[in-house]
């Protein structure tokens, strides 16, 4: 699992927000990209992340 220490001074590459841990995932608290995390190890790669779902489906 990853430490408090670490995701307090991890931030999102795509917009520069801080982010939390959710459900095994690493979130963004502005645009909501979800980073995967592997082997305890936060993978902060905008290409391996889950982009958000549009609101009201547009």
């Amino acid at each position: 699992m990853i430490k408090k220490e670490l995701l307090e001074i991890l931030a999102c590459p795509a917009c520069k927000t801080e982010v939390s841990l959710v459900d095994d995932k690493i979130v963004c608290r502005s645009c909501q990209r979800k980073y995967p995390i592997k082997d305890s190890i936060p993978i902060m790669l905008i290409d391996q992340a889950e982009e958000c779902q549009s609101e009201g489906g547009k």
